[in-house]
């Protein structure tokens, strides 16, 4: 079963607003079992709405309209839908009614130009909205049911889940399944080499009746490989896939940390737990992002104890005791002063192990002999002697920052499985 997502926005257009509601709808659609044929994107132009509308209930059976249900004079999903079929607007009184009521709860009267949002096209079924005063509606184009929804986020997804979902999940044939395995540490690049001589082939015998793909998604800094799998029913389909993804994840090992909806964080937090292990974390030039990225996970006081951010020479010697001499010597980005920055914090919190960080994240700061991107690490240990690394991180300073992040808690990662 064929769909298609077709978003309305001049702010779209423009780049002035990021879509995620198209992205959000394709994996919705996806697992539903819907191949996916197109997402299109039109400004606030009636013409080019009912164009793009006609042209898509051509090619398809389901279209989910995101946008234009607002109640400003470019909001034109209404009018562009009610073209398309050629019918009249008809305002619902019903609807009029719960959009003032909503007003009203909030102690808020309605202003004339809502009055819009109960307009919709003749024929068409109307979706309520519980978190919003922009109802939905639904519409034959052709042979294909169009679905319209307001382009906030919120109220979107609340109405495809409440009332778009239900429809729609009865009309694909639930024969397909995707696995997501989420990596850090490897390039995308590197991955296809790791997996190109995967015998795929294995798994796509035609006698079967199965097909299998396998995609990848850059999410920086992570990498995302995506099994599809169809066959003849979603069990055998959900067996296939696993079945690829098993032999993905021996293949990438210990790259692999998760999956569609794990973050990096909580594989850290997972490994921590197993071992009973406590960490502590001394950052500079990451400013805090470490530890905001671990206690972003519920329940991390179990194991983290301690987050310095020692900006400054004299913060790494007050709060770390890292010695100015060290600092004068050989400067405050090295592996010398990484080292005792993890050695005071470890000391300081009395953990298992004690990550350190500190670089240069740009644009300026870098020499020839420390360039922009120099980031130096350090893992002390109760158990063992402190473990360092110098990194070259490409990127502005942001991604320097993130990928400085995650190269940290990889190196816990790895110090506890190792343990």
């Amino acid at each position: 079963m064929t769909a298609a997502i077709l978003s309305t926005g001049t702010e779209l257009t423009r780049g002035e607003l990021v879509n995620t509601n198209s992205q959000w709808l394709c994996e919705q659609l996806t697992s539903f079992g819907f191949s996916v044929v197109e997402c299109a994107t039109v400004a606030d132009d009636q013409a080019h709405i009912i164009e793009a509308l006609r042209r898509l209930a051509k090619q398809t059976r389901v279209i989910i309209c995101t946008g234009g249900l607002g109640p400003t004079t470019d909001d034109l999903a209404r009018e562009s839908a009610a073209a398309a079929v050629g019918v009249d607007l008809i305002r619902d009184e019903a609807a009029l009614e719960a959009i003032r009521a909503r007003f009203t709860s909030f102690g808020v009267a309605m202003a004339d130009s809502n009055i819009k949002q109960a307009f919709f096209p003749s024929g068409a079924e109307i979706l309520p909205n519980a978190v919003g005063t922009a109802p939905g509606f639904s519409l034959k184009i052709y042979k294909a049911t169009c679905y319209f929804l307001p382009g906030v986020p919120s109220e979107m997804k609340h109405i495809f889940e409440n009332e778009v979902a239900p429809k729609i999940q009865q009309l694909a044939e639930r024969n397909c399944y995707q696995v997501h395995l989420r990596t850090f540490g490897l390039s995308e690049s590197i991955i296809a080499d790791r997996l190109a001589d995967f015998a795929l082939d294995d798994y796509l015998d035609g006698a079967r009746g199965f097909y299998v793909n396998i995609g990848y998604r850059a999410h920086f800094p992570e990498i995302e490989l995506k099994v599809l799998a169809r066959a003849q029913d979603e069990t055998r389909a959900k067996e296939v896939a696993n079945s690829v993804a098993d032999k993905l994840r021996e293949r990438l090992g210990s790259y692999v940390f998760g999956g569609r909806k794990d973050t990096f964080a909580q594989y850290l937090a997972g490994v921590l737990r197993e071992k009973a292990v406590t960490l502590a974390i001394a950052e500079s030039c990451t400013g805090g992002l470490i530890g905001k990225l671990v206690t972003d996970v519920p329940g991390s006081s179990d194991y983290l104890l301690l987050d310095v951010v020692a900006y400054s020479n004299q913060a790494k010697n007050a709060m770390l005791g890292v010695d100015p001499g060290l600092v004068a010597r050989y400067g405050a980005v090295s592996v010398e002063v990484a080292s005792a920055m993890a050695d005071g914090a470890l000391r300081i919190a009395g953990s298992d192990l004690a990550v350190a960080v500190t670089g240069i994240a740009g644009p300026g700061g870098g020499s020839l002999e420390k360039p922009v991107g120099t980031v130096c690490f350090a893992l002390a240990s109760k158990k063992a002697a402190t473990k360092t690394r110098v990194s070259m991180l490409p990127g502005n300073r942001d991604r320097v920052r993130v990928l400085s992040a995650y190269i940290a808690m990889k190196m816990v990662v790895d110090a506890v499985q190792a343990s």
